[in-house]
């Protein structure tokens, strides 16, 4: 299995993503192509170093992709690994000016309450490619 690591540090989305994670489509999908129902939520993390490499590189990987019904976007996913053991993902949305050195991390869990974690704190994330 190879991976590529990637760290950066937490922040607080526009909600977007959550919204995105709860429509029955999008979660139907993860569960078949991943493997598991997601929490309602994504983690956000902004990339620290290499961000436009790390995009450009997860463009030219097979990914596992959630097919939009119309008026949606695709995104793609890449199965990844969260603090050295949480099974998650990362998805990937394919949205006009949707910022280089985001990536949104899905896991079965709530991953703030799980980690402790809050805005700024540092954290990585093997994605599986």
């Amino acid at each position: 299995m190879k991976t590529l690591q990637v760290k950066g540090k937490v922040f607080s989305g526009s909600g977007e993503g959550a919204k995105f994670i709860q429509l029955p489509w999008v979660r139907t999908q993860i569960a078949e192509k991943l493997g598991f129902i997601p929490y309602p939520g994504t983690l956000n993390i902004e990339t620290t170093e290499g961000s436009r490499e790390l995009k450009k590189l997860l463009k030219k990987e097979k990914t596992i992709e959630i097919s939009p019904i119309e008026g949606f976007c695709r995104g793609r996913c890449f199965k990844a690994i969260l603090m050295n053991n949480l099974k998650c993902a990362v998805i990937v949305p394919e949205i006009p000016n949707y910022t280089e050195n985001t990536i949104e991390v899905i896991a079965r869990v709530n991953l703030r309450e799980k980690f402790k974690l809050k805005d700024g704190d540092v954290i990585e994330v093997k994605i599986v490619i």
